[in-house]
């Protein structure tokens, strides 16, 4: 059986393309699995480079933690100013049935680990 030649325009799809997958893994809480999107995105709000291996040491998890929940709280503020701080769901008839995880949503579970081995010391580590 030959293989079908493809359309005028259209590119191969590639059958090895992965998607970056963040495990951050500490002894004081189960494993975080990120998609590399939003891992590279947390990564570059904690004021870290993307990388495929890293370390969250004990004595930076305090500024970690305020840096993540500075960026919710801006991108919350520019959401509230962009919906013209209508926030009673006046308008909610036009919005898209399913909404887009919220920044918030995102980095909670990076917020509570770092806050749980912060109290245990413990690191958490990734690519490891």
């Amino acid at each position: 059986m030959a293989a079908r030649p493809l359309p005028r325009g259209a590119a191969p799809k590639p059958h090895n393309v992965m998607t970056m997958i963040y495990k951050f893994k500490s002894r004081a809480s189960g494993d975080l699995i990120m998609l590399g999107a939003d891992g590279n995105q947390m990564l570059q709000l904690a004021g870290r480079e993307p990388a495929a291996r890293g370390i969250f040491d004990v004595a930076d998890m305090p500024a970690l933690i305020d840096a993540l929940q500075a960026a919710v709280a801006d991108a919350e503020q520019q959401t509230k100013a962009g919906s013209g701080g209508n926030t009673d769901g006046a308008q909610a008839e036009d919005k898209p049935a399913a909404q887009a995880v919220g920044l918030r949503q995102r980095l909670w579970p990076m917020v509570e680990m770092l806050r749980r081995c912060h109290a245990a010391d413990e690191p958490i580590v990734w690519g490891v």
